[in-house]
């Protein structure tokens, strides 16, 4: 293969590259600590390389190059790491095991896009790497994408492919929305009707929901225990934890179909409720009720058993007052605990689990709803309603993750125009993504601290399959990526001509990887649905 110029997305601190290159054939060793998580690295490097790589001390290496990897005691951020090539030896050191990864994915990268095939119907290869010396690590320590699989199931093996394309993209949160009114996607053993009957919907909206279309096909799935504990043993052999969303106490309508007991039974017969079969913000919401309470505590009970994940996110958004200002039972509790309103109705459901994971050692994430009626004490912040509820979160001193809607929603339609598959809301083009800012300006610097990252969402209502998905998500992702792991300049000064030239070498990872991205030039013919499935609908609300 030729030697390439690197172009590292996402850009590191400091690359620097020097004359020489550096073999990697048949003939190359392996030297790595030992460790569980090294020893799936070693793997990993030789699934990319396609080469043997044979473990050897440095003392029993022969006369081929090496690869070295070595854990240093240096200071440094937790993914921080340092990657050298030259002719004979390539070397990646790390503060911890994650570093090493991350260094491992550069390495990746100067192989060129063959290294992202599955296969090489050539036989083994013989890589060379121009001479670099590559310092990195991230700006924030969460880097995290939102997969929706509520609205639209996406089977398991389309969640672990996704758990690549994020390690790949030095991403190391994945946000798995399970539950919704559309759908219910996780077994819980002590409910079986969650997944027996909320899993599965009779009907779908096709497109917005201005759409007047239907798909009449049954749309549904769930993962068993066993898939998630296999998901989050993937998940962690990359260094991405895998965050939980149970949404409550709106977006409920698939567990209230399941256990009408649930709803607010005094104001709607909640035994008609099926399965939400269009978007929007639904009006069945969960009562305020001790038994209630008791009920998503054994929901949570099982879900800390499967998620080491330090944080559990529980939703918190968009839930309608208009059944607990009818209820005598909302309204009961309201004053037995002197809540005021409905709104303090809604921070005390939510203070209520926050208490609850923070005695069993987990900390509460909500979307920033969860400021209406006082913000719950251990709480993290989704800033997704723009900028303004991190703002005051990070003030209240809570931390903060940013993923404002109009910057990193990547359901958005990415040009301008109505050739886009579905051209919903307003448009979020791959250079708007780039010159996102997760850390407002008027923040100080301690506030600024309390931002501990950012996060771009994939919501799928309009996206009813994984090549949708793609579309959707790919090129923004990797301009997301890259605003939440490197040290960028303000917006308006970063250089997104070179961000661009540095995508068109992307573009042939992407490609190699089977990604369905949207080309440069605009949507491919099959992409292109003008007026069928949705129209544009400028400034309309957020379907979340």
């Amino acid at each position: 293969m030729s030697i390439r110029e690197p172009h590292l997305i996402p850009q590191p601190r400091r690359l620097a590259v020097s004359d020489g290159i550096c073999v990697l054939d048949e003939h190359t060793t392996l030297e790595a600590p030992t460790g569980t998580h090294t020893h799936h690295l070693a793997q990993h490097l030789r699934d990319i390389t396609g080469l043997p790589l044979p473990a050897v001390p440095a003392a029993a290496a022969g006369e081929g190059s090496r690869v070295v990897l070595r854990l240093t005691e240096e200071q440094g951020a937790p993914e921080s790491y340092r990657l050298t090539t030259g002719p004979g030896l390539v070397t990646i050191e790390g503060v911890t095991e994650a570093g090493l990864f991350r260094g491992a994915q550069t390495l990746r990268q100067l192989l060129g896009p063959e290294a992202y095939r599955r296969a090489r119907p050539g036989g083994v290869p013989a890589w060379r790497i121009p001479a670099v010396a590559v310092e990195d690590e991230p700006r924030f320590a969460w880097r995290g994408f939102l997969l929706d699989v509520a609205r639209h199931f996406m089977p398991k093996d389309g969640v672990l492919r996704y758990l690549d394309l994020l390690a790949a993209h030095k991403l190391n949160v994945l946000h798995l929305h399970l539950t919704d009114d559309q759908g219910w996607r996780l077994e819980v053993r002590a409910f079986p009707r969650l997944t027996e009957v909320g899993s599965w919907r009779a009907r779908t909206k096709l497109g917005h929901r201005a759409s007047p279309l239907w798909d009449p096909v049954p749309h549904g799935g769930y993962y068993t225990q066993d898939d998630i504990r296999e998901i989050v043993a993937y998940a962690a052999e990359r260094h991405i934890t895998v965050v939980p969303e149970i949404d409550v106490p709106g977006h409920s309508q698939a567990a209230i179909a399941a256990y009408p007991e649930l709803g607010n039974t005094d104001v709607v017969d909640t035994t008609a409720l099926t399965v939400w079969d269009t978007w929007g913000v639904n009006p069945n919401v969960l009562a305020p009720t001790d038994a209630v309470l008791a009920f998503y505590e054994q929901v949570l009970t099982e879900v800390l058993e499967l998620f080491p994940s330090p944080y559990v996110h529980i939703g918190g958004d968009e839930c309608p007052k208009d059944q607990w200002r009818a209820s005598a039972t909302a309204q009961a509790r309201i004053a037995a605990e002197g809540l005021g309103d409905e709104k303090g109705l809604q921070s005390w459901f939510i203070r209520h689990f926050d208490r609850w994971l923070t005695a069993r050692g987990r900390r509460l994430v909500g979307w920033d709803e969860i400021l209406e009626g006082g913000l719950a004490e251990g709480a993290t912040v989704s800033s997704w309603r723009g900028y303004a509820g991190g703002i005051a979160a990070a003030r209240a001193g809570h931390d903060v993750v940013m993923c404002p809607e109009h910057q990193v929603y990547l359901d958005r339609r990415q040009a301008p125009g109505t050739d886009e598959p579905v051209p919903l809301g307003y448009v979020s083009t791959l250079e708007n993504v780039y010159r996102f800012e997760p850390v407002p300006a008027e923040l100080t610097e301690d506030e600024a601290a309390r931002v501990i990252g950012a996060q771009a969402n994939m919501w799928t209502e309009v996206t009813e399959n994984q090549q949708r998905v793609d579309y959707q998500t790919f090129p923004r992702l990797a301009a997301f990526a890259e605003v939440a792991w490197s040290e960028l300049p303000a917006p308006a000064e970063r250089d997104y001509a070179a961000f661009e030239r540095r995508m068109t070498a992307h573009y042939t990872r992407l490609d190699a990887l089977g990604v369905d991205y949207r080309p440069p030039s605009g949507p491919h013919p099959w992409q292109r649905r003008p007026g069928i499935l949705g129209r544009p609908i400028e400034g309309a609300p957020p379907i979340v």
